[in-house]
Formats: C-alpha cells, structure tokens, sequence
C-alpha cells in the first residue's frame, strides 16, 4: 500500500471510528491539523483513533508524546504508521 491509499484508508477509519458522518472525505487535507482544523478531535476521540490505528495496523504507539506527535495531522499518522511498519 502506498502513501496516498493509506491516507484514503485512514480518512475512511476515521470516520467510521469517531462517527464523522458529516465529513466530506475530500474536505480532509493531509496536511490539517487534526486538533483545532476541521475535524478539532478532542482527547477520547484521539485515545479512540489510537487504539484503533493499533488494532487495524499491528502497530504500538508507546507514549503520550508519540501520539501528540503521530496525530498532528493525516500526513503525519500516515507518516508515523509506515515507519511504525518498517520497524
């Protein structure tokens, strides 16, 4: 899979796993803040993601500050899965 179906991918997951109905698929850009842009998610919906991104991926974000960091924006969670991957 490469980067642009992985970012498909996790727009489609997020959606599904915070319940984002409302959200245009193409209203998300990789590069958006996920905290305070359009989606503005708060801490339980990150804890959420974070444990579905886990689950879907067979990937371990270990710490508070790895996940701040992972969930900057689509671009970097893409990012932080494919490295998490190549580990």
């Amino acid at each position: 899979m490469n980067r642009a179906e992985l970012i498909s991918q996790l727009k489609t997951l997020m959606i599904e796993t915070l319940h984002l109905e409302d959200v245009d698929l193409a209203d998300l850009s990789e590069n958006e803040p996920l905290f305070g842009g359009t989606l503005d998610l708060d801490s339980i919906e990150a804890l959420e993601l974070i444990l579905t991104l886990e689950k879907e991926f067979g990937i371990k974000i270990s710490s508070s500050e790895e996940s701040k960091q992972a969930l900057a924006s689509l671009g970097t969670l893409a990012d932080t899965i494919i490295a998490k991957k190549a580990e």
